[in-house]
């Protein structure tokens, strides 16, 4: 198990079946009908639905490490609605109707995840909770009434999103400061890598084929050329998010930018009878520093956020999973927002990249005439995304016409990242501008400008 990363809560805490051993390399050169590059969650899933859509397909994975090493096995463990490019820029690429499908889409991913959770006897943690997004300042308060007014423009009810004052939202997450909240309950606290070595034991049992420590190099029409052979196929689907740029021919498509997580020892009742999240909701607040938390099945507050600088050149390194100042960072707003778990032990500290796209917007696709076919860009809400990503690849490949082909992300094309040093020099300015947007608004008490420049830019 050499090449699992030790640091992560979801990693250490994996039931014994599903810590087997790594699964055999590629031996050779390989002819299938389908060959999937990365053994993630939109890599599986999307092996799950082809396979139930045509159980006779040939469908071969490739993965560099190990199913679920990348991002899907060390996220946040929400499954979540959330789109990285919000609604009303969708509606003003693609139109409101078709911003309307997307978001109805993502709200159904949630339940559709749950049913094969239910279906397949999945065990992972999984509870529906929803999300708390808290407002913890006059500034922070206003964007949540800002924030639901819009949603009502849009037509969803007090059943989809919720605007709590501060003695409701506190009823739920006792955190500091707290006044006012927005709810919904399209999402689900869950353990990740639970999920994906779960699948990926679920897909192998049913016919597909997982080669790991297999690295594809160079993705071409009907071919992934890897380190220990050919896959030819028919159809090949990258499904590389993050790792996207250590393929050939693919450096600025996606650019790797690092979040890092934090878990607590486990907490006791009463400490959690002072910090709330008795349904297990996800959590997170207005500042424009995303954070993001969950009280786990066994009682731990694992929480992250972003701040990690972006590496030049688009690198990936397990180096970079560790930043002790950012790690620190995480911990200090933890106990700023619940004061009682000072001196509490932080037992995991870990990190990975998530994949970007110079819009924010996510994307799948196919080129028919190449049998191309990809999905990511998730900007960190993989974990629902990846689902509605799976099964729209399949309909594709199958050539099966549905609601899900039609929805405005398939077959987006978002323009390639600027040349380095471009690149390092704007993704770094852009995160540094958030961090002095969140200290502006705590000197001023005003809504940063920069900080509604840089939201309207990513989406949000």
């Amino acid at each position: 198990m050499s090449n699992y990363p030790h640091s992560s809560l979801w990693w250490d805490t994996l039931q014994e079946s599903l810590k087997q051993a790594n699964r055999p390399a590629l031996d050779g050169d390989l002819d299938v009908d389908v060959a999937i590059v990365g053994a993630g969650f939109t890599g599986l899933w999307t092996a799950y639905y082809l396979q139930g859509r045509n159980p006779s397909l040939r469908i071969a994975i490739v993965e560099a490490q190990v199913a679920g090493f990348g991002a899907s096995g060390r996220n946040g463990g929400w499954c979540s609605a959330l789109f990285p490019t919000g609604i009303d820029k969708l509606a003003r690429m693609f139109g409101r109707d078709k911003a309307l499908a997307m978001q109805d889409a993502m709200h159904a991913t949630v339940h559709e995840v749950e049913r094969v959770i239910t279906k397949e006897h999945i065990d992972c943690e999984w509870q529906r909770g929803g999300t708390l997004v808290l407002a913890r300042s006059q500034v922070q308060l206003e964007a949540a009434h800002s924030e639901i007014a819009d949603w009502r423009l849009w037509g969803y009810g007090e059943s989809d999103y919720i605007l709590l004052n501060a003695q409701l939202a506190s009823a739920r997450a006792k955190a500091t400061k707290v006044l006012g909240a927005t709810w919904t309950p399209h999402c689900a606290a869950l353990h990740p890598a639970k999920l994906v070595r779960s699948l990926a034991n679920l897909v192998e049992s049913r016919g597909v084929k997982i080669y790991e420590n297999t690295q594809a190099l160079k993705i071409s029409p009907h071919a992934v050329a890897t380190s220990n052979g050919v896959v030819s196929a028919a159809y090949v689907v990258r499904a590389t998010e993050g790792y996207t740029a250590q393929l050939a021919g693919h450096k600025r498509d996606v650019a790797p930018i690092y979040s890092l997580m934090i878990a607590t020892e486990p907490l006791s009742e009463s400490m959690w009878d002072e910090i709330g999240l008795s349904n297990r909701e996800t959590f997170s607040d207005y500042r424009n520093v995303i954070i993001y938390g969950q009280r786990t099945a066994d009682n731990r507050l694992a929480f992250g956020g972003r701040g990690a600088p972006y590496h030049f050149g688009s690198q990936i390194d397990q180096r970079f999973d560790l930043h002790p100042q950012v790690h620190a960072a995480l911990y200090a707003t933890l106990i700023e927002m619940f004061p009682v778990i000072a001196g509490t032990k932080i037992t995991h500290s870990w990190g990975g990249s998530l994949g970007v796209a110079r819009d924010w917007m996510a994307s799948c696709g196919l080129e028919k005439s190449t049998g191309l076919a990809w999905a990511g860009g998730y900007v960190g809400d993989g974990v629902g995304t990846s689902n509605l990503a799976g099964r729209t690849l399949a309909d594709l490949i199958t050539g099966t016409d549905s609601d899900l082909t039609e929805l405005p992300w398939v077959n987006h094309k978002s323009r390639k990242w600027e040349p380095e040093p471009l690149r390092w020099l704007g993704i770094n300015l852009g995160l540094k501008a958030m961090t002095i947007a969140d200290r502006t608004e705590l000197r001023s008490r005003k809504r940063s400008r920069l900080a509604h420049f840089a939201n309207r830019f990513i989406g949000h």
